[in-house]
């Protein structure tokens, strides 16, 4: 039987997290409350990636404006259903004795309901990213949903960036400490079992190598023990995040872990390293302020606002130098660098409008960005730059994203399987045993 059109009515924070939304509901219907309208309004002015969002869509909505997207809608695209406007309207007795009249959400709220109550209930379903907003349409009978266009489905499932071969021939892995310190593919695994830039543990009893999957070549090359700029790998998984973080091929790799992993450590040294390539380095993370509450809340001008959130940054490129003598040139560079601005730690708004070009760029705390902002960075990077992500998809700030629907999980989830990109995911932490075990038991 085919499928029973139904009308979705949708959320501010849905289109202030993806701001072609509309065009994701297939040939159903969407219904935009006035109410959204009026708080995009609010949100228009601005350089973040929620103003951006907000711009476009109304742009967007202005495009397919007439009389009739107040009166049934228009045709958003061929093969899509139609958007409407739904003006302001009286509240439901049902909803105005459990629900007062001065909140933006119970307006919105209201429109569902009231469309629901015309086209039946089974049919309109409220989308809202705000879990209290679908616990109150549900207490009166609504269907409420999450948006889930960008989720990803099985974390179980997700990339982890490596495979462990065991009972490896133990001559095979001599090979790989011999040059050209390289071994056929298809010696080990047939290659469709492998992703590109796959990294690998092979082991055969005592013996160990540590490689990655070169797909062009379809070859397995063997990933050696780097220091960068004094920081020596602990750990397999470190290791193969420096071989991804140097390698000028992969201008595009993800690190994720908990806390103490040596994520941010191992990006910023690996910048340092390969500077030589790069016009600058940019180091950004997103804003994310707590309990969602806006900077202004904070005292003091926009430094002072904004230290707390760029401090994690300063303090790793400090355990950098801390690694170097004083009197080391390396040492010494590092300040130079950042006194000449070819080091920048800024907030990644700040970021927007700048040129992205031979740069190695740092996005740190990735997990708090949506699908649609790592999209928008990603697709600014011009030639010759390098964009690393970094970030734990289980430790989220932002008061709309989850495991699942986060930027950093979806990146992972889309571009595995492409030579120009690496992951590696670090799983052991190396900050403490005090920090790994509050990681792991707190």
């Amino acid at each position: 039987m085919p499928e029973v059109r139904r009308t979705f009515v949708l959320d501010t924070n849905v289109i202030l997290h993806d701001s072609t939304c509309i065009y994701q509901f297939d040939e159903h219907d969407i219904v935009i409350p006035i109410t959204v309208i009026e708080e995009l309004d609010r949100f228009k002015k601005g350089k973040d990636i929620l103003n951006c969002n907000a711009r476009e869509f109304l742009r967007a909505l202005d495009t397919l404006t007439g009389d009739h997207i107040f009166n049934g809608g228009v045709p958003i695209a061929e093969g899509q259903g139609r958007i409407s406007v739904f003006l302001e309207s009286q509240f439901h007795e049902k909803v105005q004795a459990n629900f007062s009249n001065t909140k933006a959400d119970h307006h919105i709220l209201n429109a569902a309901y009231c469309i629901a109550a015309d086209k039946g209930f089974e049919q309109v379903v409220l989308v809202t990213k705000d879990v209290n907003l679908r616990m109150k349409a549900k207490s009166v009978g609504l269907t409420a949903e999450n948006y889930r266009s960008d989720h990803v489905q099985n974390l179980s499932e997700l990339y982890m960036g490596k495979s462990i071969l065991e009972n490896v021939e133990g001559q095979l892995i001599d090979h790989l400490y011999q040059a050209p310190y390289e071994i056929a593919v298809d010696t080990l695994a047939p290659a469709n079992d492998l992703q590109a830039n796959e990294f690998l543990i092979l082991r055969n009893g005592r013996k160990s190598a540590l490689g990655v999957y070169d797909e062009a070549q379809q070859k397995v090359l063997r990933v050696e023990n780097r220091v960068s700029f004094g920081i020596r790998p602990r750990n397999a998984e470190q290791s193969f995040a420096l071989n991804a973080l140097l390698n000028r091929d992969i201008p595009l790799v993800t690190m994720s872990g908990k806390a103490g992993t040596g994520k941010t450590l191992l990006a910023l040294a690996a910048a340092l390293e390969a500077k030589r390539h790069y016009r600058q380095i940019f180091v950004a993370r997103p804003v994310v302020p707590l309990s969602n509450k806006d900077l202004g809340y904070l005292p003091g001008d926009v430094n002072s606002k904004l230290d707390p959130y760029m401090q994690p940054l300063h303090d790793n490129l400090s355990v950098i130098q801390n690694q170097l003598a004083q009197d080391n040139a390396r040492n010494k560079r590092i300040q130079e660098l950042l006194e000449e601005g070819k080091i920048v730690i800024t907030p990644l708004s700040y970021i927007r409008g700048r040129s992205i070009i031979k740069t190695f760029f740092i996005v740190d705390e990735a997990q708090n960005l949506t699908p649609h902002e790592i999209k928008t960075i990603i697709t600014r990077a011009g030639e010759g730059t390098k964009i690393v992500f970094t970030g734990d998809i289980y430790q989220i700030d932002h008061p709309y994203l989850d495991s699942h629907s986060n930027g950093l999980s979806y990146l992972i989830e889309k571009m595995k399987g492409e030579r120009l990109y690496a992951h590696v995911n670090l799983e052991k932490g190396e900050r403490s045993d005090l920090s790994d075990l509050a990681t792991r038991l707190l």
